[in-house]
């Protein structure tokens, strides 16, 4: 297992041999009182953009101050091929930060929360802001949490006639709609890109509607399922995107 990754924005090494930084405030309570983080410890710090950087823990200081030493250099991961977007309908209660957890976890690069027509959440003035910013700090703290030094983007909440126009520059653009009677084809057998971006969308409880899926298709997407049941939309995301990513070849 890699070591527990910590942000650092901007992601700066000191230009000495055995460079020295130190973690504060809430990254720093969390590796000091949460983590227990002890000197000698490897620990990897990142600016959640791609650019990270090894070292080890120094000293762990009061509550909340980490000093880690040994930094040499930044290294960068180039951003992954293809990209794999999530259009993520709003779910109800806080199952859109569930979705939001596990689709970072598995890799998910851009996730766009999407009013659905059938949404029962509404994303509304204060209320709205706030739901997105839940969003965001879940997407940060699961790039953490699983490791990754390349974070998921939250997009702004996107209308229909702008998840549309996402499709339609998609090198694949599939939306999730279990109505059989379509003529759905299943995920797991379409061609996938090597390059370029996948745009994949995700409906919410009640399904994508007949209009919607026209203006979809439209913009150049097909209707897809993912099996013979009917997943939940905070479930359906995490379990396409994780087909994707090992048709692909980016879990190999």
């Amino acid at each position: 297992m890699t070591a527990p990754v910590f942000v650092l924005d901007p992601l700066v090494v000191p230009d000495f041999s055995g460079g020295e930084v130190v973690l504060d405030g809430p990254e720093g309570r969390h590796a000091v009182s949460v983590k227990r983080l002890r000197p000698g410890e490897d620990v990897i710090l990142t600016d959640g953009r791609g650019r990270w950087a090894e070292g080890v823990v120094r000293a762990a200081e009061g509550k909340d101050r980490l000093v880690v030493t040994g930094l040499q250099s930044v290294h960068e991961e180039p951003p992954p091929r293809p990209r794999i977007t999530v259009v993520q309908a709003l779910p109800k209660g806080d199952r859109g930060e569930v979705a939001v957890e596990t689709m970072t976890e598995v890799g998910v690069d851009v996730i766009v929360p999407w009013q659905a027509a059938r949404c029962i959440t509404q994303w509304k003035g204060d209320r709205g802001l706030k739901a997105l910013g839940k969003w965001r700090a879940t997407a940060r703290e699961a790039g953490k949490q699983s490791r990754r030094v390349r974070f998921p983007q939250v997009a702004d909440a996107a209308t229909t006639k702008q998840v549309a126009a996402l499709l339609a520059g998609a090198d694949l653009a599939a939306v999730l709609h279990s109505d059989f009677e379509h003529g759905s084809e299943p995920l797991a057998q379409v061609p996938l890109p090597t390059e370029g971006e996948i745009v994949l969308v995700v409906g919410p409880e009640g399904g994508v509607a007949r209009d919607e899926v026209a203006l979809f298709e439209e913009a150049g997407a097909k209707a897809y399922t993912l099996g013979p049941t009917v997943m939940r939309t905070s479930t359906a995301g995490t379990a396409a995107a994780a087909l994707l990513l090992g048709r692909t070849g980016r879990w190999s």
